[in-house]
């Protein structure tokens, strides 16, 4: 009997592509979750923003497919602050999760001397979709990290029409928003900012030339739809000579 496991499978790879993930800051309108733990259970009742009837709420619209972070996070203002129970307003916009944690622990010491801990992480990435894609929305993903591939994952994948290599990505900046566009199929993409969305990106998936030709969503259809009417017109014509 052969031997299977001496055989080694036939894996064809490419050279690997380091990330140029750049850290996210936070803009107006975000949702952070902000947690804060200490040893008094006083105070963790005060820091805390959800309680009784409001968890049982929260915890009913996440298995409803609702957006708990909505319910219990922090969103930033139009000026970009958050008011904190005791610590009061705390201004985020343009920090990074990390420079915001430093900055609210900074705060906390004034009212809790003691050990305590904080957490400040995104509400997961919100972005939305729109043009050939399969289910275009708005999405949102309970993760810290979604690359351009997940999040076209999650909106269903692309139709048969549409173009991978130019996705208009809409980016927002704390200065303004740009466009962007990106080929799918340039592996350079891999070590790219544009490889991994960040929260509030808006992807739009052109359609190729064919869709001008018809309302058909692939060629196909198209094209029976283009020679239904050529015949249409034919015999319109072939009626006016008679």
């Amino acid at each position: 009997m052969q031997d299977l496991g001496s055989q080694s499978p036939k894996v064809s790879s490419s050279e690997k592509f380091p990330y140029a993930e750049e850290l996210y800051r936070l803009q107006n309108y975000d949702i952070v979750e902000i947690t804060i733990k200490t040893a008094s259970e006083e105070l963790n009742q005060i820091f805390s923003i959800v309680s009784g009837d409001q968890t049982n709420m929260a915890m009913n619209m996440g298995q409803n497919g609702g957006d708990l972070f909505y319910m219990n996070g922090y969103t930033l203002d139009e000026q970009g602050y958050v008011d904190i129970p005791l610590v009061g307003e705390v201004k985020l916009v343009g920090l990074t999760a990390e420079e915001s944690k430093n900055l609210i622990e900074e705060k906390v010491r004034n009212f809790v001397p003691d050990d305590f801990f904080v957490r400040v992480r995104l509400g997961g990435i919100r972005f939305s979709s729109l043009g050939e894609f399969n289910n275009p929305g708005k999405v949102t993903i309970l993760q810290n990290r979604v690359t351009i591939f997940e999040a076209i994952a999650a909106s269903g994948d692309m139709t048969t029409i549409a173009k991978r290599d130019e996705v208009i990505m809409l980016r927002q900046y704390p200065d303004g928003s740009q466009i962007h566009k990106v080929n799918l199929n340039d592996k350079s993409l891999l070590s790219s900012e544009f490889y991994f969305i960040r929260s509030n990106d808006v992807l739009y998936a052109t359609p190729l030339k064919v869709r001008e030709l018809g309302a058909g969503t692939n060629f196909i259809q198209t094209l029976a739809l283009i020679t239904s009417t050529v015949s249409t017109f034919a015999l319109i014509v072939a009626l006016i000579r008679q």
